[in-house]
């Protein structure tokens, strides 16, 4: 996708939506200066151009029962885009999977995993990720603390 050019009040309102999704056009009036009207239009329109992408609930994930976060780095046996696009087709699917980054360097892939707790990371482990296609090396490393997790920083819409 290419780069969309936007204007300062465009950045304004995504960095109001950054901080909190569930405002109202009128809220986001207060903040912008912009009417509710004018803000609308603006939404819809970054909307429509894919600069928002979709809107989701930011969930608890302790509160599921999902205490135990993993990521795991992932060699391939090989680099053939036949095996490529079978193992990001089967990642995509598997439930256990939170993200998937195809990476440049000694590993080919790195996934986080939500996981209840050891046992349910390790039926996860030979489930799921020890069944991917083409996997020759899986090295988990598990989450001791998370620091920060933001979809997007506030701070690159300032250039």
């Amino acid at each position: 996708m290419a780069e969309v050019p936007l204007d300062a009040l465009d950045k304004a309102i995504l960095a109001a939506l950054l901080v909190d999704g569930r405002q109202s056009q009128v809220d986001l009036a207060e903040r912008v200066p912009l009417s509710p009207t004018a803000i609308a239009r603006r939404i819809k329109t970054l909307e429509q151009s894919g600069v928002i992408d979709g809107y989701q609930a930011r969930v608890n994930r302790k509160a599921l029962g999902l205490s135990m976060m993993a990521v795991v780095q992932i060699s391939l046996e090989s680099q053939s885009q036949e095996l490529l696009e079978a193992f990001e087709k089967a990642a995509a699917a598997a439930p256990s999977i939170v993200s998937c980054y195809m990476m440049s360097g000694q590993d080919d892939y790195l996934i986080t995993v939500l996981a209840r707790d050891l046992a349910d990371f390790e039926r996860i482990h030979k489930e799921q990720l020890s069944r991917l296609p083409g996997v020759s090396r899986l090295h988990s490393s598990f989450v001791l603390r998370e620091v920060a997790s933001r979809s997007l920083p506030v701070s690159s819409l300032l250039r």
